[in-house]
């Protein structure tokens, strides 16, 4: 139908039955655009176009003369279950009827619903159309909303501990440390207080600290920390605090000493779980948002997070212990009243009704950034009267004098300054600068961030400062200073990494959770509060700001929001009462398989939602190609040595693969080096986690920087999983792994003239006779060796001689 908008198409269509109806422009869609497709919708049913008249010309390439490799790039849909208030299909009728109010098909509409006169059907068709948009576009948010809440738990049965169990504390925390001894103590545990001094939060010193008692008690059955409860100012980094740096110098000395036990981290009152409960330590919150990325990092040392009371009575101790034994809960507050653990369910939409308008003066922090852009469009949009737009760059930031100019055009007066909101004198200053010129500051939006990602091995009191500035610092600043405004809003962009943990982020985790644990307290201090951890944003963000971070960050499986919904989303929680909500698209299935098979399924916090629970049913999910320990053991027994190490490689390439994001373990090669293949720190730790989970073993976080490739993983792992089958020939294993690690280099002439020397020297000690005297300086076979001279030479070489 050549019209300037389909009239004729459903009428048409309905008594067409063998063949295919098509249009070429539509109202509103008459553009070039519009009709190129009509002809490609024709084409691909089979309608013949002569493209070379319709598309411009172009230049002929040549292709290439070898075969070419077809691969499918586009996954296979998984079905995910469909969380509350999602939009169903109803009936084909009914999706008809949608299409053509979505497309203004007057006759259509007319003749489905049998009037006779579509006149009036098209005065309330564009707000049907409307409607249909927003509930749509609500569909889509309430899918995205998730909340924390504190569910009681059961006092499970009381706790026996075995074994000698540390109690690590700095000066403020000691009260409570020795509170949990004497609970400890009381219930079988051999216990070893460390009292850590306050200066020290390096994890060298730290871990001189906690030799002695490592050494004397041999074997660790598991590690208590309260260093997280001194809240005193780093003199060196103020924005970072004792307690965290500390934490984060245990975590990493604990690894330098080779305590492989699991880790308890305790605080007090950062976390209210009781009904009318007051947190009233945001900063200690932090080490919550650090754990949980520690528990992604170290799952085979990891023990959980506890909230404990100022001071553990017997009950509150004995409650301590059943945890410490091991009741099946990971995040765990401890009261009075009894035992709290954390847990994730959907948030309900606020119901609808006359939404979130701004008023005055908004100030967004980090508003000249991608996020801080959008929400300015739409409270510009919304009718704010002044937007006040601030980040380090100020003026000088890209693309902000285009920025600026957009909102203007909405009648709002826009204002760009350069301030570092983490310094009182530039915050207190802009703030008196808007309240003196007016209107005052109704709206806070702190949008700003910074990200500083890797492993929690690599991390430093300097790097956690880097993040917290950005995030904690401001955040704690416009707590205070606008703390005697009439505000309708406080709004904390949080980041969904504090909410459920995030491999590589431990600062940006830490800094999140302060974020979250702020509004909480504000909000019981009767103050305006909301905190909103988000997932990942579309249209640029922090997460596009470093192409290491987009790439990760493009494998996860969760998508880019549309930032017109996530600020929708926003302002639906500013008109509920909403104080702490996590935002985010997330395909669980995928994120599940993504995070190393069943870790996180059965993770108390998730295991309550119902598309968890509909997934614990199911035995396998993809991604768990690899088998279980047991199977894995039962399939190599019997097989030569060699065959073992393919297994085993084969099982090493494809979980490497699955890492990097790709579609098959063919792009994996047996002798490559991880480096050359992209691995970084913490891929590398990604690897380990889904090698654990394979293999059943605790497999260490370094291990694609000892072992650099496929095949070194492989030769090694054979003689941990199948060690009576290669204990007769360690020494062989040993010139496997030496022969992986000289496939994997690239030397230059000076070190490869130095490593043939020096393998040289090897063979002429080799070939020396039981009275010393050297034989002749010749090249010598490996393989002309007999076993018995070759055990007896690497022996010696290697010390093993007695």
């Amino acid at each position: 139908e050549v019209t300037p908008h389909p009239v004729l198409l459903g009428a048409v269509g309905d008594i067409v039955e063998d063949g295919a109806v098509f249009g070429t422009l539509r109202r509103d869609d008459g553009g070039v655009t519009r009709l190129v497709t009509s002809f490609a919708e024709a084409f691909v049913r089979g309608a013949g176009v002569d493209w070379t008249r319709v598309l411009p010309a172009a230049d002929r390439v040549e292709l290439p003369t070898y075969a070419f490799r077809h691969q499918r790039y586009w996954p296979d849909a998984v079905p995910v279950v469909a969380a509350p208030g999602t939009d169903r299909t109803g009936s084909p009728a009914e999706a008809e009827f949608w299409a053509a109010v979505e497309n203004g098909d007057l006759g259509h509409l007319a003749e489905t619903l049998a009037l006779p006169d579509g006149q009036h059907l098209g005065e309330v068709l564009p707000a049907l159309a409307s409607w249909r948009r927003q509930e749509q576009d609500r569909s889509v948010t309430t899918s995205w909303r998730y909340r924390v809440n504190w569910a009681p738990v059961s006092d499970p049965d009381p706790g026996v501990l075995s074994g000698h169990w540390l109690v690590v504390t700095g000066p403020a925390g000691l009260t409570q440390a020795r509170d949990a001894e004497r609970a400890l103590a009381a219930r079988g545990a051999d216990v070893t207080l460390i009292e850590v001094p306050a200066e020290v939060t390096d994890r060298t010193e730290l871990g001189a600290v906690l030799a002695p008692a490592v050494a004397e008690a041999g074997a660790i059955a598991g590690v208590l920390s309260l260093l997280a409860l001194d809240e005193t100012p780093l003199p060196e980094h103020p924005v970072v605090v004792t307690g965290l740096a500390a934490t984060l110098a245990l975590v990493q000395a604990l690894g330098d000493t080779g305590v492989d036990a699991p880790l308890w981290v305790a605080t007090s009152g950062a976390v209210a779980a009781g009904p009318g409960e007051v947190l009233t330590s945001p900063v200690q919150a932090e080490v919550w948002g650090f754990g949980r990325v520690a528990s992604f990092e170290y799952p085979d040392r990891w023990g959980g997070l506890l909230d404990v009371p100022a001071e553990l009575d017997d009950r509150a101790g004995a409650r301590l212990v059943a945890v410490l034994a091991g009741c099946g809960e990971q995040e765990v507050a401890i009261r009075a009243t009894g035992l709290y653990g954390r847990r994730m369910v959907h948030a309900p939409q606020p119901r609808t009704g006359p939404g979130w308008t701004p008023r005055g003066t908004v100030l967004i922090t980090g508003g000249t950034g991608a996020i801080g852009g959008h929400v300015a469009r739409r409270l510009a949009g919304d009718g704010a009267q002044r937007l006040v737009l601030t980040s380090r760059s100020g003026p000088g930031a890209a693309d902000v004098a285009a920025l600026a100019a957009g909102l203007a055009t909405t009648g709002a007066r826009v204002d760009v300054v350069g301030c570092d909101a983490g310094r009182r004198d530039h915050l207190a200053g802009l703030l008196d600068w808007v309240a003196a010129d007016g209107p005052a500051v109704s709206s806070v939006m702190h949008t700003a961030g910074v990200l500083d990602d890797g492993v929690v091995d690599r991390q430093s009191p300097s790097r956690l400062a880097t993040v917290l500035a950005a995030k904690v610092a401001s955040a704690a600043l416009l707590d205070e200073l606008t703390a005697g405004l009439d505000l309708d809003a406080f709004v904390l962009f949080s980041s969904a990494a504090s909410t459920l943990g995030s491999a590589g982020q431990s600062n940006y985790a830490a800094a999140n959770a302060y974020l979250d644990a702020l509004a909480e307290n504000r909000r019981a201090r009767g103050l305006a509060a909301l905190a909103v951890a988000w997932g990942l944003w579309g249209g640029g963000g922090l997460a596009d700001s470093k192409d290491a971070i987009r790439n990760r960050m493009q494998r996860m499986p969760m998508p880019a929001m549309d930032p017109i919904l996530a600020v929708q989303a926003l302002f639906e929680a500013l008109q509920s009462s909403d104080t702490a909500l996590t935002v985010m698209d997330v395909n669980w299935t995928e994120l599940l398989a993504a995070s190393g098979a069943a870790d996180l399924r059965s993770r108390p916090f998730v295991r309550d939602l119902p598309e968890i629970r509909q997934l614990a049913a199911v035995p396998a999910i993809a991604g768990d190609a690899a088998p279980d320990e047991g199977e894995l053991i039962r399939r190599l027994s019997g097989l030569p040595a060699g065959e073992q190490e393919r297994v085993l490689t084969d099982i090493v390439r494809a979980e490497a693969a699955v890492v990097l994001g790709h579609s098959s373990a063919d792009e994996v090669q047996a002798k490559q080096a991880f480096k050359d293949l992209g691995f970084d720190s913490l891929s590398g730790v990604e690897l380990r986690n889904r090698l654990n989970a394979a293999t059943g073993l605790r497999l260490p976080a370094t291990l694609v920087f000892d072992y650099p490739t496929p095949m070194a993983i492989a030769a090694w792992l054979r003689t941990e999983i199948a060690p009576s089958e290669s204990a007769g020939v360690p020494v062989l294993d040993e010139l496997d792994r030496l022969e992986a690690s000289l496939a994997a280099l690239r030397p230059d002439p000076a070190t490869h003239e130095d490593v043939t020397s020096r393998l040289r020297t090897i063979l002429s000690k080799w070939i020396e006779d039981e009275d010393g005297a050297a034989s002749e300086k010749e090249a010598v076979e490996l393989e002309s060796a007999t076993p018995d001279q070759l055990f007896d030479f690497l022996d010696k070489e290697l010390g093993l001689s007695s």
